[in-house]
């Protein structure tokens, strides 16, 4: 077959080698952030444009807010009227969670979890995905419709319904409210032989291989709450400390971590390797490679690893901004801490240093937390029972105590101190300056050293990306750099001071061996007005596995990806 230029795009994964340096980030609280570098504001205003005289543009706030809702039905009209299946009868649709004693017929719509049936009632548990526990409905066979009896009959657990009833005061002790239900349709039927979702309690093992199927349960569902309040309450504080978001490439041909664990993209037909172009020298020889100047993009592309390239190019006209998208890395890991595809949040901050990115980290996160632990606590409780324990005393510890700060050479000194002492206890028990911290060493220090989230910054320059900016003081020796350790996680945020010298920064691309033609636009930013910048990334996922309590970063992604797995 001819290569495909439209959605025939192969992805495979590029064999470059390296270890990838690039660590997670995390971000901070609304208020102005304090800065470590003085910063340059403006205050542009509308007023200051000439009004118009012309009557069509001369239009009041409240009429315009009339001509609105004239035309756009909103949210609340969308929900509130439903009409049952069979019958006239209109009544408000009502999500579960908001679900409040009250005279009026209302609608709840959702998939049934549980049904009882007793001589002269049927309990039907309904939940619609709002929040954990549903609501109970409650069918008095004396009360009901006739249509309503046949649906009874019929009901099993996943099937999709639609009831009309009251919200009374609970008449059990498991809940405050339950519909008294007036009338019942199924809207969806479920065979009850072949619902793989049988009411049981399932291993998250078992639940990754119906991925399409698992938001149905307790866990899944209260995973994907929260991951949605955190993604919400991510764009509202930057949004809230004055950042602007930017959607950065997906493809690209720069490698932003100097690692090569990319994944290629590609329309060339590499199903007839034989119809492959290949390179050639400058005689005109063949060489062993693929010539990618026949491919789409007229060169080797990839799929990102970090949007932080593309954010600082926008940081070096806007200020501050930040990225929140996909990436991915071809890592050949089966940890429960990697994926092939993520969601990366990177804040990048122009006139700013190492110290504004821990400060505005810190704030985002405890923002971030504190979120959660107002709008989700129901699923933070089942959390807490069925994951970890000690998870609502944890995360009201992140919003409450300030985050340490260590230098990495501090941090050494700290981990030999402690493994001298019985060196058999650790799998990595060699630690030195130029050790790039493993996972066990991270949590010590997060967990028992300092009982907090600690940032440990200055790291080595041999274990850091090249866009580090080296620290003068020790004659670049380290990189002013830092990660963010959580206790029972630990990495969650990496980030650094960008290094804004083009000397310097070409003469580091160079050391890697990356070819600085590729990245001539980067160094465009050093040549053209260069200001000091800095910035983090903030592995979505992992802050989700953080906040839930849970294990495994798979289940923090509604369809996760990782080597050997690409299904859904």
């Amino acid at each position: 077959m001819a290569s495909r230029a439209c959605l025939a795009a192969a992805v495979a994964a590029s064999s470059r080698g390296g270890v990838s340096a690039f660590g997670t980030s995390s971000i901070g609280r609304s208020g102005m952030m304090a800065r470590s570098l003085s910063t340059i504001s403006s205050n542009n205003r509308f007023s200051s444009y000439p009004s118009t005289t012309s009557t069509s543009y001369a239009i009041n706030k409240s009429e315009l807010s009339n001509r609105i809702s004239s035309v756009a039905p909103s949210r609340s009209f969308q929900l509130n009227m439903s009409t049952v299946a069979a019958g006239a009868t209109t009544a408000r649709r009502v999500k579960t969670a908001e679900a409040e004693v009250s005279e009026e017929q209302v609608s709840i719509k959702g998939w049934v979890r549980t049904v009882r049936k007793q001589k002269t009632l049927a309990f039907v548990e309904v939940n619609d995905g709002s929040n954990m526990s549903g609501i109970q409905c409650v069918l008095p066979f004396d009360t009901v419709d006739e249509d309503t009896m046949k649906e009874i009959d019929n009901l099993t657990t996943g099937c999709s319904v639609h009831a009309i009833g009251q919200i009374i005061k609970s008449q059990g002790g498991k809940q405050a409210v339950e519909l008294s239900a007036s009338s019942l349709r199924i809207v969806g039927e479920c065979p009850g032989d072949t619902f793989p979702l049988a009411k049981k309690r399932h291993s998250l093992e078992y639940l990754r291989t119906i991925a399409h199927l698992r938001p149905r349960t307790n866990t899944i569902a209260a995973v994907a709450r929260v991951r949605s309040t955190l993604a919400g309450s991510i764009h509202k504080f930057f949004q809230g400390e004055g950042f602007n978001y930017v959607q950065t490439p997906l493809i690209t041909a720069s490698d932003c971590e100097g690692a090569g664990e990319m994944f290629r993209v590609t329309t060339l037909d590499i199903d007839d390797v034989a119809s492959l172009p290949r390179a050639k020298d400058d005689e005109g020889k063949e060489l062993a490679g693929v010539d990618y100047a026949e491919d789409f993009f007229g060169k080797a592309a990839f799929l990102t690893v970090s949007g932080q390239l593309g954010g600082e190019t926008h940081a070096c006209a806007l200020g501050d901004v930040y990225t929140f998208g996909p990436t991915f890395r071809a890592e050949n890991s089966q940890t429960t801490r990697h994926l092939a595809e993520f969601w990366m949040v990177e804040p990048e901050m122009a006139f700013a240093d190492l110290t504004s990115a821990m400060d505005n980290a810190e704030a985002m996160l405890k923002a971030c937390v504190g979120d959660v632990i107002e709008k989700c606590d129901e699923d933070l409780e089942f959390f807490g029972k069925f994951f970890d324990k000690g998870l609502k005393a944890r995360l009201d510890k992140v919003v409450s105590k300030p985050f340490v700060r260590c230098e990495y050479r501090d941090a050494i000194k700290y981990l030999q101190e402690e493994i001298e002492k019985d060196p058999s206890k650790w799998q990595f028990p060699d630690v030195e300056f130029g050790t790039d911290l493993a996972t066990e060493h991270e949590r010590w220090l997060a967990e028992t050293k300092f009982d907090s989230a600690v940032f440990v910054y200055n790291y080595p320059k041999s274990i850091k990306a090249f866009y580090m900016r080296d620290n003068d003081e020790d004659g670049g020796e380290t990189v002013n750099a830092m990660d963010l350790l959580v206790p029972g996680v630990g990495e969650l945020v990496g980030g650094s001071q960008r290094e804004e010298r083009m000397d310097v920064l070409v003469e580091k691309m160079k050391e890697l061996d990356l070819d600085v033609e590729d990245y001539w636009w980067y160094l465009d930013l050093r040549r053209f007005g260069s200001v000091p910048h800095a910035g983090y990334g903030l592995g979505f996922e992992r802050l989700v596995t953080y906040v839930c309590g849970i294990e495994n970063i798979r289940d923090a992604i509604a369809f996760p990806r990782y080597p050997g797995n690409a299904e859904f």
